[in-house]
């Protein structure tokens, strides 16, 4: 084999090594992000240990749904995953287990398997959000309502501080799928 068409194939693998690092650099930045969930706050429906695709660009496009869990930037340091509740212009309130939303009751079933093994009075403490949602932000809780640092305390999230929706589970592999 000559030396030219030696010297030319490395290039070539070079060069696709370069792209490929380039857009697997791109692809994290813009794109997509795994997260690893730690803690308890999302039991029983993301783990301490598991980890999620986030899609960083459907936000870009659309506003945040209800129900949807998101990761977001809750200080410089820490990111939290969370389900979205309450929408611009919502009043959120929760009695007597029950979520209120603009005063008409909403059905969790995604709660449904934790509420069932709760044994010590109702799985969610009645609070009344003292304010609607604010345009461009979100009321967001955790799944284990009795364990959760959330808008309860934190506070609005605003959309600047979402990262992105998680999508898809990836960790651990009997648990791989869809988030729905």
């Amino acid at each position: 084999m000559p030396v030219e068409t030696k010297k030319n194939e490395w290039l070539e693998w070079l060069k696709a090594i370069i792209i490929a690092l380039v857009l697997a650099i791109i692809i994290r930045t813009f794109i997509f992000a795994s997260y690893e969930v730690q803690g308890e706050s999302m039991m029983p429906n993301a783990q301490d240990g598991e980890r999620f695709i986030v899609n960083k660009v459907g936000y870009g496009i659309s506003a945040p749904d209800r129900f949807d869990m998101i990761v977001f930037h809750a200080t410089e340091e820490d990111d939290y995953i969370k389900r979205v509740i309450g929408l611009p212009g919502d009043l959120i309130r929760y009695e007597d287990d029950v979520l209120y939303i603009n005063n008409e009751p909403i059905e969790e079933p995604f709660l449904e398997e934790r509420r069932a093994r709760y044994e010590q009075g109702f799985y969610t403490k009645n609070f009344i959000c003292p304010e609607v949602v604010p345009p461009n932000h979100v009321f967001v809780m955790g799944d284990n309502r009795a364990n959760s640092l959330d808008s309860r305390r934190i506070g609005f999230i605003s959309n600047e501080q979402i990262v992105g929706k998680v999508d898809l589970r990836f960790w651990p592999i009997k648990e791989v799928g869809l988030v729905h």
